[in-house]
C-alpha cells in the first residue's frame, strides 16, 4: 500500500525523539510556567523578608605538642607528619562532656527569643534584668514562657498549661507565684520601651541542651600537615555564637590543664600520704639505732674499738707486771727459805712493795751488823745473840710479807685476767655489731634517700601544678560573617526559579509518562509506521452541530471531512468497471466515533454529487438512528438479513434533506445472532447490488477488539477506515490493530484520528471499561 501520507515527516529522527515537538508540548502550557515561576519568585521574597538570619561563627585553635622538647628524631619528624592526633582531639572536642560544662557555664538550657508578629528571632539575653531561681540540672522537661508587656502591666504565659499571671508593678521579684525565674522591667530604662514587645524564655534539660549544641559544633582540620583546627557553629546570634566557641576553646583548654594537674596532684597527695608512712619508719630505724648503742655501750664504733684495744693491752701489761712480781717474789722467797744462813738477801731487785724492801733493807743492815758484832764480840755475844735473834725475826717478817705479797700477786693476776678475757671478748664481737649497726645504718640511709626523693618530687609536683602549660593556643578567637549565611537571597531566587520552572515540568513529564492515551497521528505512526493515517478529524465543542448535513458548509468540521473524503478515494483501488467502492468504518472499542465518522464521511461524499448509501451494520450496538432521529427498531440490515422476502430498498431512509444522494439503511431489531446474520451471504448480495446503484457504500461495522463481526464481512471491503480517538484510546490498543493489518484480517487499512485537539492537557482518567452493551441478553 502507498504510505505517502505518512512520509510527510520523514524529516524526523526515526524512532528518535523529535526535539522540537517535545519543546511544543510543552511550550503549549506556558500560562502554567508563568504562572508558578511568578508564586515561585513572590515566595522566595517572602522567604527573604521574614526568614531567619543565619550567621557563621568561626575560630582557630593550635593543639600544642607536650612531646615538644630535646628528644631524639621520629618517623614522625623524618616525614613532617606532627604526633599529634588530631581526630582524637576532635573528638574530645566534640563530646557530650565538654558540650555539656559549655551548656552550664553559658547557661544555654535556657533561650530568649524576641516573638515578632511574624518573625521570632532567637537573641543573646532579655534587654531587662533576668534571673533564673531554677537549678539547671532540675530541669527534667522543656518548658516555656511568654512575657507580654503593656501599659497595664507585665503578662507572662505559661505556654504549656496557657496559664497566665500578671504583675502590674512590672516585676516579678518576691512574687506569690512560683516561677522558674524573676524578671524586673523597671530597673533597665523606661518601662514604656518595651510596651507591646513579646520575648519567649524557653527551657529545656541540660542533656538536651548539650545533644543539640554537640550537633551544631563542627571541628575541622585545616590542611593535613597542620596541627591547627577550626570551629564553627551556625545561629541566629552572632553574640551568643561567638561566646559559645570561645567558651568552648576555654573549657576544652581547662580540661587538658586539669587532666595535667591533676596527675601533680595526686603525685603530691600520694607523696603526703607516703612522708606519714616513711616518717615513722624513719622515726623507728633512729630509735633502733639509739637503742642498739645505749644497749651496747657504743658511741663511736672506731673509738669504741681503739677504747677496746687500748684496754686490753694495759691489761696485759699490767698482768705482765704482776707476773713478774710474782716470779721476783717467788725468787726472793725462795732464795730466803734455801738459804741456811742468815746471809745477806739481795735488795732492789724489782719487787714493787715498799715493805719488803724495807725489811729486806732492815734486814740486810742487821745482817751487817750482827757480822760485825760476831768478828769483834765473839758468836757468843750477848749482843751478837740478841743481834741475831733481830736477824731471825727480820727473815720470819720477810718471808710472811713475800707469802702475802704472793697471795696478793696471785689474786691481782687472776682479776687481771679475767678482765683481759673480758676485754678480748669485747674485741671480738666489735665485727658483729658493726654489721648490725651497719644494717641499722644502711636502712636509715635508704629510708632518708627516699623520704628526700619524695620531698623532691612534691616540689616538682607542686611546680608543675602552679605553672601548667596551656593544651591548645587560640590563633583566632571567634568571629562572626558580616552578613549572614542563610537564606543568601541569590540562590533562593535562582531556586526560586529552577523550581517555578521544574515543578510544572516535572507535573507534566509525569502526566506525559502516565499518558496512555493517544494525541496525535505522530502517537500511531511511531507504533504503525506501515498503516497510513489519512485524517485527522477536530474535536467540536457545540456538540449540537456535528453532523455535515449543509453540503456548502465551511466550517473547520465540513472540511476536515471534505479532506478526509479525498483522502479515501485517494487510498481506493482502482479498477475498469464503474461499480461503487465499499468503505468500511471500525474501530478497537466504543466511544471512538466510528458512526459520527461514518456518518460524516457519506455525508461528505454526498456533497460533492456522489450517490452514498450509509448502512448501519453494528447490528448489538447501533448509533446512526440516533443522529437523524428515528426509531432504533426500525425495520433495516437485520430484518433483510433474517427475512429473505425482505427487500433492502424498502428500508432505506433519506435522513438529510440537503443530500438528495445520500441514504441510509439502519441496523434494525437487535438480533440474538448477529454473525450467524452477517454470513449467511444475504450481506454479501446486499453490498453487491447497493455497488450497482450507488458510487459509495459506508459500513458502520462493530467494533473489532471484542466481537468478531467485522471481521467476518471485512473480505467485502474496499478500503477499511479505523477510528481511534485522540485522549481516549490506549496507545496499547494501536498493537491491535496492527495485528490485524499484519495479519490481513481487514483489507486496505488506514487510520483516522478522531477528536484531535480535545484538550489542551494530557490528565485523563484510566478507570474505564472495555465493555460493549449489545442490549439484553435475551
Amino acid at each position: 500500500m502507498d504510505n505517502s501520507f505518512n512520509n510527510i515527516n520523514s524529516f524526523e529522527s526515526g524512532e528518535g525523539i523529535d526535539l522540537k515537538q517535545e519543546i511544543n508540548r510543552y511550550l503549549r502550557y506556558w500560562p502554567w510556567f508563568v504562572l508558578l515561576l511568578i508564586i515561585a519568585l513572590i515566595s522566595a521574597y517572602i522567604y527573604l523578608r521574614y526568614a531567619p538570619r543565619i550567621y557563621e561563627t568561626y575560630s582557630k585553635v593550635k593543639i600544642l605538642d607536650e612531646s615538644e622538647g630535646l628528644e631524639l628524631p621520629t618517623s614522625a619528624f623524618i616525614f613532617k607528619r606532627t604526633n599529634i592526633n588530631l581526630e582524637n582531639e576532635i573528638e574530645i572536642l566534640t563530646s557530650y562532656l565538654i558540650m555539656n560544662r559549655v551548656v552550664k557555664e553559658l547557661n544555654l538550657n535556657t533561650a530568649f527569643y524576641d516573638d515578632g508578629t511574624i518573625q521570632t528571632t532567637q537573641i543573646e539575653s532579655l534587654p531587662f534584668d533576668f534571673k533564673q531561681v531554677i537549678h539547671p540540672d532540675s530541669i527534667g522537661e522543656n518548658l516555656s514562657y511568654k512575657l507580654k508587656a503593656s501599659s497595664s502591666g507585665l503578662t507572662i504565659t505559661n505556654l504549656k498549661t496557657e496559664k497566665s499571671f500578671s504583675f502590674s508593678d512590672f516585676s516579678t521579684v518576691n512574687s506569690k507565684y512560683k516561677l522558674p525565674f524573676e524578671v524586673d522591667i523597671k530597673t533597665n530604662g523606661s518601662q514604656s520601651d518595651f510596651y507591646g514587645k513579646t520575648y519567649l524564655v524557653k527551657f529545656k534539660p541540660v542533656k538536651s541542651a548539650g545533644l543539640s549544641l554537640k550537633s551544631k559544633i563542627k571541628v575541622e582540620a585545616i590542611g593535613e600537615q597542620s596541627d591547627l583546627l577550626k570551629l564553627s557553629i551556625k545561629g541566629e546570634s552572632k553574640e551568643l555564637s561567638e561566646k559559645i566557641l570561645n567558651t568552648l576553646m576555654n573549657v576544652f583548654d581547662n580540661d587538658g590543664i586539669k587532666d595535667r594537674q591533676l596527675v601533680s596532684q595526686r603525685t603530691i597527695d600520694f607523696i603526703n600520704k607516703r612522708f606519714l608512712l616513711l616518717a615513722q619508719d624513719l622515726d623507728s630505724v633512729e630509735i633502733s639505732y639509739q637503742d642498739y648503742k645505749q644497749n651496747n655501750n657504743l658511741v663511736d664504733l672506731a673509738t669504741d674499738a681503739q677504747i677496746g684495744l687500748q684496754q686490753r693491752s694495759e691489761s696485759e701489761v699490767e698482768v705482765f707486771k704482776i707476773e713478774n712480781q710474782l716470779s721476783l717474789a717467788r725468787v726472793l722467797e725462795s732464795s730466803l727459805n734455801d738459804s741456811a744462813e742468815t746471809g745477806l738477801l739481795p735488795s732492789n731487785i724489782g719487787i714493787e712493795n715498799a715493805g719488803i724492801n724495807g725489811l729486806i733493807s732492815d734486814y740486810n743492815l742487821t745482817v751487817i751488823n750482827r757480822d760485825k758484832l760476831a768478828t769483834s764480840g765473839g758468836i757468843n755475844n750477848p749482843t751478837v745473840k740478841l743481834v741475831a735473834s733481830q736477824v731471825d725475826d727480820l727473815k720470819s717478817n720477810i718471808n710472811r710479807s713475800l707469802k702475802t705479797y704472793i697471795s696478793q700477786l696471785e689474786s691481782s693476776l687472776q682479776q687481771l685476767e679475767t678482765r683481759n678475757q673480758r676485754f678480748s671478748g669485747k674485741v671480738a664481737r666489735i665485727p658483729e655489731k658493726e654489721r648490725l649497726l651497719n644494717s641499722i645504718v644502711r636502712e636509715q640511709k635508704i629510708k632518708e634517700s627516699l623520704y628526700l626523693l619524695l620531698l623532691q618530687k612534691r616540689e616538682e609536683a607542686a611546680i608543675n601544678l602552679a605553672i601548667t602549660e596551656p593544651s591548645i593556643k587560640i590563633v583566632e578567637k571567634a568571629l562572626s560573617g558580616s552578613g549572614p549565611i542563610s537564606p543568601k537571597s541569590n540562590i533562593v531566587y535562582a531556586g526560586a526559579i529552577l523550581g517555578g520552572l521544574l515543578i510544572p515540568f516535572g507535573i507534566l513529564y509525569l502526566i506525559f509518562m502516565l499518558d496512555t492515551k493517544l494525541h496525535s497521528k505522530e502517537d500511531i505512526t511511531k507504533i504503525n509506521a506501515n498503516i497510513p493515517v489519512i485524517g485527522e478529524i477536530p474535536n467540536i465543542k457545540n456538540k449540537e452541530n456535528i453532523i455535515f448535513d449543509d453540503p456548502n458548509s465551511r466550517t473547520a468540521l465540513a472540511e476536515s471531512f471534505r479532506i478526509l473524503s479525498s483522502n479515501v478515494d485517494f487510498i481506493l483501488p482502482k479498477s475498469k468497471d464503474e461499480n461503487g467502492k465499499v468503505i468500511y468504518c471500525t474501530s478497537t472499542i466504543k466511544g471512538e466515533g466510528k458512526t459520527y465518522i461514518s456518518i460524516n464521511l457519506s455525508l461528505a461524499l454526498s456533497s460533492i454529487n456522489k450517490k452514498v448509501l450509509l448502512i448501519g451494520a453494528d447490528l448489538r450496538n447501533p448509533q446512526i438512528h440516533t443522529h437523524i432521529l428515528e426509531d432504533k427498531h426500525k425495520s433495516g440490515l437485520s430484518n433483510y438479513l433474517h427475512d429473505v422476502d425482505f427487500d433492502w430498498k424498502d428500508s432505506l431512509i433519506s435522513g438529510f434533506d440537503k443530500h438528495p444522494n445520500h441514504h441510509i439503511i439502519l441496523s434494525g431489531s437487535i438480533p440474538p445472532n448477529p454473525a450467524h446474520l452477517l454470513t449467511n451471504g444475504r450481506f454479501k448480495k446486499l453490498i453487491e447490488e447497493a455497488k450497482l446503484e450507488y458510487d459509495y457504500i459506508v459500513v458502520d461495522t462493530a467494533p473489532t477488539i471484542l466481537v468478531t463481526d467485522t471481521m467476518l464481512i471485512s473480505q467485502l471491503a474496499d478500503a477499511t477506515i479505523y477510528l481511534a480517538r485522540a485522549n481516549y484510546t490506549e496507545k496499547n490498543l494501536l498493537k491491535f490493530s496492527k495485528e490485524l493489518f499484519e495479519s490481513g484480517k481487514l483489507n486496505n487499512m488506514a487510520y483516522v484520528v478522531n477528536s484531535v485537539g480535545a484538550s489542551k492537557s494530557y490528565g485523563y482518567g484510566y478507570n474505564y471499561g472495555y465493555n460493549y452493551g449489545y442490549g439484553n441478553k435475551s
